[in-house]
């Protein structure tokens, strides 16, 4: 199939469209990309859909791109006319312009988040919820497919939506950083990486880490980013000077760095979005070769199985205490890592692909 990916994605910061488009390149098939960076994240999108007089910025760039989008999808289906359009993550908007250029093309969504539900988990409340959810209703409504990462968030596509499951799985450079990994220093390590946000639980991993160091002192800790529970988690292990902070990472080296760790924490939220969810950290830390640690979730023990190491959501002691087990018994530890190069394979881009695949030949047929 000729395969073209559509819209202002950025693939450093979300890789989730870079894994798809990625797979079907390796599965055989023709992807050329048309592909104008926003240059906003998803925490200032987000921002500026809950702070309307904000949103000038935003469609003032967005028509910028949409502009030159278009030049560039005109120009590329010249020589290279899709059987099929992927519109990239928070393609919300860029799903309205797909269908416009393409009108008589199968369009697919990678509706990774549900604009309301993000606002809603990130404490938007009434009607700035109801008018995202307008939003995702009309991104929904202009795609042939949409593409969703677990099975809780497809039962959240409206009734007539024609909606598939794809895990997020993780790039390359994940696998790569894990085989190069060399591990099984004298002190065990664990890293987080995130946003800081309710859905991570930042606090909780805090509290967590203070009470299992004060039982393995050497246990060295990374905590990678910022965000909004950055400040509390901060204050949480305020005393404990030996916690590495690192408020920001390059894309391309945070999966050496992540690989140079024995564990690496998911989330821990007890939102409704929080249990809903399989995070990207947990592929990626997976295909790092690192033990991973998340909550025990329906989504997260489907994808994980007996490779990760779950405890209940928002519970600071049952985390200390997996912790502290899982670090302070190096057998138990190197089983982990083990078990999680093994089920990482099934997550590569390639292997995370093959449903869509057969949704699209379906699809263009």
């Amino acid at each position: 199939m000729r395969i073209l990916g559509f819209g202002t994605y950025e693939r450093a910061k979300h890789p989730r469209v870079g894994i798809i488009l990625d797979g079907l390149r390796q599965r055989g098939h023709d992807v050329k990309e048309a592909n104008r960076p926003l240059g906003l994240s998803t925490a200032e999108r987000v921002t500026m859909l809950q702070q309307p007089w904000r949103l000038p910025l935003l469609v003032l760039r967005l028509l910028a791109r949409w502009t030159s989008l278009a030049v560039a999808a005109r120009r590329t289906a010249r020589s290279h006319r899709p059987d099929v359009v992927i519109v990239g993550y928070l393609g919300h908007f860029d799903v309205v312009l797909a269908r416009l250029v393409f009108p008589r093309t199968p369009i697919v969504l990678d509706h990774l988040i549900f604009a309301a539900d993000t606002a809603q988990d990130r404490g938007a409340r009434g009607l700035r919820v109801r008018l995202l959810g307008l939003l995702d209703r009309l991104a929904l409504a202009c795609s042939d497919l949409a593409v969703v990462d677990t099975e809780e968030h497809h039962a959240l596509l409206p009734r007539r939506t024609r909606g598939l499951v794809v895990p997020v799985g993780a790039t390359h450079e994940w696998y790569a950083a894990g085989r190069s990994a060399s591990r099984g220093g004298t002190s065990p390590s664990v890293v987080f990486f995130g946003l800081f946000t309710p859905l991570q639980g930042a606090p909780i991993i805090a509290e967590a880490l203070r009470s299992a160091r004060e039982r393995l002192p050497e246990l060295r800790v990374t905590m990678v980013g910022t965000g909004q529970d950055y400040a509390e988690a901060r204050r949480i292990l305020a005393d404990d000077d030996t916690v590495t902070w690192m408020d920001w990472v390059n894309p391309a080296d945070l999966p050496r760095l992540v690989a140079e760790h024995d564990v690496c924490l998911g989330i821990f939220g007890d939102s409704h979005k929080a249990r809903r969810v399989v995070p990207n950290k947990v592929y990626e830390g997976l295909a790092a070769g690192c033990a991973v640690i998340t909550s025990d979730t329906p989504p997260q023990r489907r994808a994980l199985g007996d490779a990760g190491v779950l405890v209940p959501p928002a519970d600071a002691e049952a985390l200390a205490d997996a912790l502290f087990s899982l670090t302070a018994d190096p057998k138990a530890l190197a089983r982990a890592c083990a078990a999680s190069g093994a089920r990482a394979a099934g997550f590569s881009a390639e292997r995370a692909v093959e449903p869509l695949e057969s949704a699209l030949k379906s699809l263009v047929a």
